[in-house]
C-alpha cells in the first residue's frame, strides 16, 4: 500500500474518532498517531489531510449534502462521511492531486471501511462535486 493511501485511511480513520468522542485536540491526534503507528513517511500527508478537513469542513459538508439526494450529511455513516470528506477536501484544495485520484482512492477506502453499498454512493456524490467544480472552473476560466 502506498504511503498517500495509507494516509488518507488514516485520515479517514481519526476523523472518525474525533467525530464519536468530541476530542480533535492535538494531544488526541497524536495519541492516536503512536497508537496506530502512522509512519513518518505517511504523516505529513495525513496531517495535511486532516487539518484541512477540519478546517474546511462546514463548507465541505454542505458540499456533499448539496450533491447527495435528499440524504443529511448526518444520516450518512461515518465512514462514507469522512471519506468523503477527506476526498473533497483534496478536490478543492490540493492542485497536485488529480480529480480521479482522489474519488478513486475514496472509492476503494469506502469497499474496504464501508458496506457493500458504499463504494457507488462515495462515487455517486463525488462525481458530481468533481463535474461542478470543472464547470465552475471553466465558467471563469471563460469569464477571464
Amino acid at each position: 500500500m502506498g504511503n498517500r493511501r495509507r494516509s488518507r485511511e488514516l485520515a479517514m480513520q481519526v476523523l472518525f474518532q474525533i467525530e464519536m468522542n468530541g476530542d480533535g485536540s492535538s494531544e488526541a491526534i497524536e495519541l492516536f498517531c503512536k497508537y496506530f503507528e502512522v509512519p513518518n513517511n505517511s504523516k505529513p500527508f495525513f496531517l495535511r489531510l486532516v487539518d484541512g478537513v477540519r478546517a474546511y469542513q462546514d463548507e465541505i459538508d454542505r458540499l456533499i449534502e448539496r450533491f447527495s439526494d435528499n440524504w443529511k450529511i448526518t444520516r450518512m455513516s461515518g465512514v462514507d462521511r469522512n471519506v468523503m470528506r477527506v476526498a473533497v477536501y483534496e478536490l478543492f484544495y490540493c492542485d497536485d492531486i488529480p480529480a480521479k485520484v482522489s474519488i478513486n482512492e475514496a472509492i476503494d477506502i469506502g469497499k474496504r471501511f464501508g458496506t457493500e453499498h458504499s463504494s457507488a454512493f462515495i462515487n455517486g456524490i463525488l462525481d458530481s462535486v468533481r463535474i461542478s467544480l470543472e464547470e465552475k472552473t471553466a465558467n471563469a476560466m471563460e469569464s477571464t
